[in-house]
């Protein structure tokens, strides 16, 4: 699992998924593979959707509230190197799944893990 750590909150680490909002005409697929490879450095493929969830939230300040829905995909790396992240995050790591879940900073995300390993655990059931 990937994680990443605003620098905005360096001694407050916020772990969360790979995630953005899609450029102009992009599909909710390239959105998800260029948000992972930005935000992670690491390039990867899709494998399976996962499902989505959706919240709202407010800029710092803001009295503006925004919805959200987030989409998700159970993806594959190919290459790439984490060192090559977006500077937006101080620190982008790999955890293993039981880890990933006690250090992901929202429930909803971490439902999101729940869900991809089932979908793992079924792909090895398929002969």
């Amino acid at each position: 699992m990937a994680g990443s750590q605003p620098v905005s909150t360096p001694s407050n680490v916020r772990w969360s998924l790979a995630k953005g909002t899609p450029d102009p005409g992009e599909t909710l697929e390239e959105t998800a593979l260029r948000e992972v490879r930005e935000e992670t450095g690491l390039d990867v493929e899709i494998d399976a959707p996962i499902g989505s969830i959706e919240y709202w939230f407010a800029e710092r300040g803001g009295n503006v509230r925004f919805h959200k829905t987030v989409h998700f995909y159970l993806m594959a790396p190919q290459g790439g190197d984490t060192s090559q992240h977006d500077p937006e995050f101080d620190v982008v790591q790999w955890f293993p799944y039981d880890q990933a879940l006690e250090n992901v900073a929202y429930p909803n995300e971490a439902e999101v893990l729940r869900k991809a390993l089932k979908l793992i655990n079924q792909s090895k059931e398929i002969p």
